[in-house]
């Protein structure tokens, strides 16, 4: 009989080793090696009958049948509802609202198509019972198992035969076949893969919920999200009531979907229309002050961004951004002061997206210089003119993709003017009944703005 080995695996990426290194050689993460202990065992195939090679040409199918979760804005980080055998991973900070959207997803799910299984390794019935209370869910059909042990879970399951499965959360379950605790990185590698196992079976969806490390990734091994088809992250401040679930892998959709939540007493509440909330609270008249237009997803969103540029009262200035990325913001900062004769050598500068939005894409940039500018000349912008556009190192304002839906969305919210690049104002066919400016570089782009 074989004996248990022991291995030192990263508890960045689950790389093995033999021996203990202190440089992971293959994500390159500092001391991040621990003593693993592992039971060998026989792996067997998740594919029922013949797993031999089959021709493309026959197979059949392609379009996957999809369930509507009953939460719209769930539905659309999900692609259009829960798929048959979908593993989806969804991760967030503590108190983020990972376990409300959760329950309020079974409950729609139990009502529409039966006995949902929710495995709680962390929290008791009782309290499971007091959230689902002040969510108003009551329900005889979710069936609550305080179980940590996969094999236990695995055999309720195959008994129950339910119509989905939550795990809260991953790294609190573990599989009596290795000897390392629980929330070691083999532990959750293996026990994220048995549910996966499980999940493609019998067909079943199962929901994983994550905990994050305080670099906001999901804690374990990489190897957790290349297993499951969808990966789902909560981001937002738990100060601010607005919550933001960003699609960040999916099988059977699109990425970077984003669903829009806001937090209430009563649960999660989907906002249908975001680009009117992120700009209810909006200042007029104020100096920094612009609205961007931003796709997300499929989805064009429009969002307040913010500068405040002051003098510095330290020797070097300070340069901050929230929703923006750090490294874009200096780099623009850069062509501000070279190609737009803007000097801010001396001048602390602050970036904000209201309500949360991280914003990834390139076309924030002219929206950046148009707010900086407005705040450094303390000279506020017009209240009814949005911008949008890529940046270049040479000062070109460069078009982006979907131009012609981002002008469409600012048409419903009420906006009457758009400063847009040349590339795109050409490509048109539709101005929607906006006056549509088109810029070939910063400088024209300030002097349509209005802000010189």
């Amino acid at each position: 009989m074989s004996k248990a080995k022991t291995v030192f695996q990263c508890q960045s990426c689950g790389y093995s080793s033999p021996k203990w290194l202190g440089k992971c050689p293959d994500c390159g993460a500092w001391n991040s090696f621990s003593e693993e202990r592992q039971s060998p065992k026989s792996l067997k195939s998740i594919v029922d009958g013949n797993s031999g090679p089959i021709p493309l040409s026959s197979v059949t199918g392609g379009n996957e049948k999809r369930v509507p979760v009953g939460i719209a804005e769930l539905d659309r980080v999900l692609g259009g509802g829960l798929v048959k055998g979908a593993v989806i991973l969804i991760g967030g900070d503590p108190g983020i609202g990972k376990s409300t959207i959760i329950l309020q997803a079974i409950s729609s799910i139990a009502s529409l198509k039966g006995t949902v299984l929710y495995v709680s390794g962390e929290e008791s019935p009782e309290q499971i019972k007091l959230r689902a209370e002040r969510l108003s869910i009551n329900s005889d059909r979710i069936l609550l198992l305080p179980e940590t042990v996969v094999e236990q879970i695995l055999s309720v399951a195959d008994k129950l035969k339910p119509a989905a499965i939550v795990v809260d959360s991953i790294q609190t379950v573990y599989t009596e076949e290795l000897t390392s605790a629980p929330g070691s990185v083999g532990q959750i590698r293996e026990s994220a893969a048995k549910m996966m196992f499980y999940a493609k079976r019998s067909g079943t969806p199962v929901f994983l919920i994550g905990h994050v490390t305080k670099e906001g990734a999901i804690a374990g091994p990489r190897v957790l999200e290349h297993l499951v088809d969808t990966v789902l992250y909560f981001e937002g401040d738990r100060g601010h009531p607005f919550r933001i679930l960003r699609t960040v892998k999916n099988r059977f959709g699109s990425t970077n979907e984003i669903g829009v939540f806001e937090m209430t007493d009563s649960g999660l509440r989907e906002i249908s229309n975001p680009s009117e909330l992120f700009l209810s609270e909006r200042p007029l008249n104020t100096s920094g002050s612009t609205v961007i237009a931003s796709i997300e997803g499929t989805r064009p969103v429009l969002v307040e961004l913010q500068a405040l540029v002051s003098p510095t009262t330290f020797g070097m200035p300070r340069r901050t951004s929230m929703g923006i990325d750090f490294n874009r913001l200096n780099l623009l900062i850069a062509v501000l002061e070279k190609k737009g004769g803007i000097h801010l050598g001396g001048m602390d500068v602050f970036i904000n997206i209201v309500g949360g939005l991280k914003i990834v894409e390139p076309a924030a940039d002219l929206g950046i210089i148009a707010a900086i500018v407005s705040s450094f000349r303390e000279l506020p912008l017009d209240p009814q003119t949005f911008v949008f556009g890529e940046v270049g190192l040479s000062g070109e304002v460069r078009a982006v993709a979907r131009g012609e839906a981002r002008i469409k969305e600012a048409a419903k919210v009420g906006f009457k003017r758009a400063i847009v690049p040349a590339g795109n104002a050409e490509r048109l066919k539709d101005n929607f009944g906006l006056t549509i400016t088109g810029v070939r570089n910063i400088d024209e782009a300030i002097e349509h703005i209005g802000i010189l």
